[in-house]
């Protein structure tokens, strides 16, 4: 069987929503939501191999250093492997008394009754309730009525409201999910909240949760969003209630529908570090909080070391996180590409010279430093990769600060090598292949300084006086100039008969302190027109620039 060449014979566009004065167009996300992270429950429930009390127990740790103050941590219902860890949890005294725990139940008075037994002696809690509504589900899983799904509902309701009440040593917090929401009838969902509303009888110092899942994404998250705004103009007493999100991903667009249900009107958001979940998975976490944080906003969570998050989610997800997934990937701030690499260095180098704080970096929405990343891999190396690129990695490796041209310079050396090997070049490679091109401490060279010595002429010249192996045997060299770099160019010509004139030179010191070094870089002509670069580093700054004509001298006759 082959895709459909009319698709329409077989799928309908799924319809727009009753709203034509819609306003969630037109606002923005100005403060965090309340979060619920369900990594402990719908996330655990859709791995190969469920976690184990340990794997759980440091998944709820990680998620409490987060921020995250409700966190759904199971079924009790399920088995005695999640009521057993539910209890131990209540017992062992870890749950902070700013974070509540939920755990989820169907609409069904043993799984009810028992969801109320693991909870037993906790400060505080919510016991979430569920049962779907939606046509496909009243008429092909279950083959009820409408009347039918919204007695479930109140009937459940009813047993929270008393469970609850044999038990006032307990702060009780309920939520109710139409589950299908999103594939369900708007005014049908609004009735059987209601319903369960009339039961409960919020307040509005202490709130229902209604969560409105898109339990399967069946279409663009302008509709999600839609349906949000409609359900928060209609639902009454809406002061008493709070609006919770939890979007899944079937068709990408997970998070894209949770923040504009944000902007709907919901109050809260549930869903999973990186956004594991059944199919395609839950809204993620962490990207709806971090878009919020590139906008200024606090999203009132701390992933401040992203790289020990992502280390916990993997172990007790026995699932990688992606390379490319938003803020958390290994390659999320890696630019391969030579015009990417080159901005983004331009871009640093704006950053460091700016009197505000404001970060702006092409390519990077947010600084890899707030989230406990480095700089060492924002640009890597391959044969893609353009002089920028080979420039970063030594200045961050090496602190070397190479002038625009001798990048250029030294691009074609990098790019020779990236070709030879057919791979990624990591900062050893790309230093050794700068030394070689440059004769920086390199044993195979023909010009090499042992010693010098500088003085003043009566006529106020300056005379260069020094060893210098030369093919590996010592020579005593002297020369005269205005300068010291001249003086030692006169002596390579007095002495081998080099002649080379100083186009460009530049230099920096190499870190900070007594211990700091210097770099000196020259760009010299040859009679025969070609150009050689020389680099010199040196404790001292003018026994760099000696060692930089040297290493230039290296490069001429290498080259003759």
């Amino acid at each position: 069987m082959a895709m459909l060449k009319n698709p329409g014979e077989k799928y309908r566009p799924f319809p727009q929503v009753p709203i034509t004065d819609r306003q969630w167009p037109s606002r923005t996300i100005t403060k965090a939501p309340r979060w619920l992270s369900t990594d402990l429950r719908d996330g655990n429930q859709s791995i190969i191999d469920p976690m184990d009390a340990v794997k759980k127990n440091r998944f709820f740790d990680t998620l409490v250093e987060v921020g995250l103050k409700e966190i759904e941590v199971g079924f009790p219902a399920a088995g005695k492997t999640e009521f057993d860890f539910i209890q131990g949890l209540v017992r062992s005294g870890k749950i902070p008394q700013d974070v509540m725990i939920q755990v989820l139940t169907q609409s069904r008075e043993d799984l009810i009754r028992t969801s109320f037994d693991s909870l037993e002696g906790v400060h505080a809690a919510i016991v979430h309730l569920y049962n779907a509504v939606s046509p496909a589900w009243r008429d092909i899983v279950f083959r009820m009525s409408k009347a039918e799904v919204k007695e479930i509902a109140i009937k459940g309701a009813k047993i929270l409201r008393d469970e609850a009440a044999k038990r006032p040593d307990t702060d009780w917090y309920f939520e109710y999910s139409p589950e299908t929401f999103s594939t369900a009838e708007l005014d049908f969902s609004l009735e059987v909240c209601e319903a369960v509303m009339d039961v409960l009888q919020p307040t509005a110092d202490h709130q229902l949760i209604l969560n409105l899942p898109a339990t399967v994404e069946a279409a663009t998250p302008n509709v999600y969003a839609d349906q949000i705004e409609y359900f928060c103009r209609n639902i009454p007493r809406r002061e008493t209630v709070a609006i919770s999100l939890h979007t899944h991903n079937d068709r990408g667009t997970g998070v894209a529908a949770a923040e504009l249900g944000l902007m709907a009107g919901a109050d809260r958001v549930e869903g999973c570090l990186f956004g594991n979940g059944e199919r395609t998975g839950n809204c993620c976490l962490v990207t709806v909080g971090l878009n919020m944080y590139t906008q200024g906003v606090d999203p009132e969570l701390n992933f401040s070391d992203i790289d020990a998050i992502i280390e916990t989610v993997e172990y007790c997800n026995q699932i990688p996180v992606h390379q490319r997934h938003p803020y958390g990937g290994e390659l999320v701030f890696t630019a391969f590409s030579g015009s990417h690499q080159d901005a983004i260095k331009k871009g640093f180098e704006a950053q460091s010279k700016r009197n505000d704080q404001l970060w702006q970096v092409p390519y990077l929405p947010i600084d890899p430093a707030d989230l406990g990343r480095n700089y060492e891999a924002v640009i890597r190396v391959n044969s893609q990769s353009g002089k920028g690129g080979f420039a970063w990695v030594l200045e961050q490796d090496q602190g070397l600060k190479l002038p625009k041209k001798l990048q250029a310079n030294f691009s074609r050396h990098v790019q020779r090598m990236a070709d030879e090997l057919g791979r990624e070049l990591n900062a050893a490679d790309i230093w050794q292949v700068f030394r070689e091109a440059y004769f920086v401490k390199v044993e195979k060279r023909r010009f090499r300084l042992v010693n010098y010595d500088e003085g003043r002429a009566a006529d106020g010249t300056r005379i260069f006086t020094g060893t210098i192996e030369v093919d590996g045997k010592e020579q005593s060299v002297s020369g005269r100039g205005k300068g010291l770099i001249s003086s030692v160019l006169a002596t390579l010509n007095d002495s081998f008969g080099l002649e080379m004139e100083v186009l460009d030179y530049t230099e920096h010191a190499l870190g900070q302190g007594t211990d700091a070094q210097a770099a000196a870089y020259v760009e010299c002509a040859l009679p025969d027109g070609r150009v050689v670069w020389g680099v010199g580093i040196d404790e001292d700054v003018a026994s760099a620039s000696v060692r930089a004509i040297l290493s230039a001298a290296n490069g001429a006759t290498r080259q003759a």
